[in-house]
Parts: C-alpha cells; sequence; structure tokens
C-alpha cells in the first residue's frame, strides 16, 4: 500500500517522517528530534542566537533552517549573507553526516557569499572569522585528512 504525500494547503510536497538530529529522515513512527516549524521567521538577533544555539548543540541542520526562514525574509541587501549563513550550517551538516562531497560544495558556496559582507557585516556576525572556519575546513576535506571540527561562531566573541 502507498502512502500518499503529505501536502501543505497550497499543495506543495511536505516530509512529515520524523528526522534525527541530522535532519535525516527516520520511518515513520520512529521518535524523531523536534522540528522547526516551517513558518518560523525570527529577527537577525534572535535567529544569530538561536543558530549559534543549535549549531553548539550539535543540531546544524535545525540551524539551518532558523537561518533559513530569516534568508528569506531578508531584505535584498541582506539576502545573499543569510543564504551563505544558511549553507555555512547545511554544509556544517553535510560533514557530519560523512558526506565530504556535499560539504565541501555546501561551504564553498557559503564562503563566497560571506566573503562579500567581509568589509561590512552587520549583526557583529564574524565574516571573517567564518570565511576562515570554511576554508580550515575546506583544506582538511581536500587533504582527506579532517577530524570534526568545533562548530563555527556566527558573531564575534565581544558581541
Amino acid at each position: 500500500m502507498t502512502v500518499p504525500r503529505e501536502r501543505d494547503d497550497q499543495g506543495r510536497a511536505r516530509n512529515a517522517r520524523p528526522r534525527d538530529a541530522l535532519g535525516r529522515p527516520l520511518p515513520r513512527g520512529a521518535e524523531g528530534v523536534a522540528r522547526i516549524p516551517d513558518e518560523l521567521v525570527l529577527p537577525p538577533l534572535p535567529s544569530l542566537a538561536e543558530a549559534q544555539r543549535l549549531l553548539d548543540d550539535g543540531l546544524p541542520f535545525h540551524a539551518h533552517e532558523i537561518l533559513e526562514g530569516t534568508w528569506k525574509a531578508a531584505a535584498p541587501a541582506e539576502r545573499d549573507l543569510w543564504q551563505g549563513l544558511a549553507q555555512l550550517a547545511v554544509g556544517y551538516t553535510h560533514l557530519l553526516r560523512g558526506n565530504a562531497a556535499g560539504a565541501t560544495t555546501l561551504l564553498q558556496r557559503a564562503r563566497r557569499r560571506l566573503a562579500d559582507y567581509a568589509d561590512r557585516p552587520p549583526y557583529d556576525i564574524d565574516v571573517d572569522g567564518l570565511t576562515r572556519w570554511a576554508d580550515d575546513v575546506l583544506a582538511g576535506l581536500a587533504a582527506a585528512s579532517l577530524s570534526t571540527p568545533a562548530p563555527p561562531r556566527l558573531r564575534t566573541a565581544d558581541a
């Protein structure tokens, strides 16, 4: 028997299956990690604080979802910044899942987007630190000698 696809009110496909801490779907009926509501959109500073908390708690997929909500609601001048932050979190997710190719692709994209804000980082976002973190991870991936790094720090230490 085929289970019909879950759809939202607009008819878009949604996957309501439970997920593990790294966002991977689990079998229906399994105990998963609480999900971030699709409609959640936080303002920039609460978004950064919650995303950092999630990164520190080993939930980078969830941090990505928080940052994605802020990215999609951001002013046009900041959209690439927020997209880069979301890509950084999902790149870290791929790294923790053992997907080196996915991590490399997403971290390269994130780094390019974030670097565009190096001279004017809003909200005390540590663009220099984030691009260095991405460079270090990418170098480790390229050399196939990477141990799991600490999560990235989104804001400057004094923020």
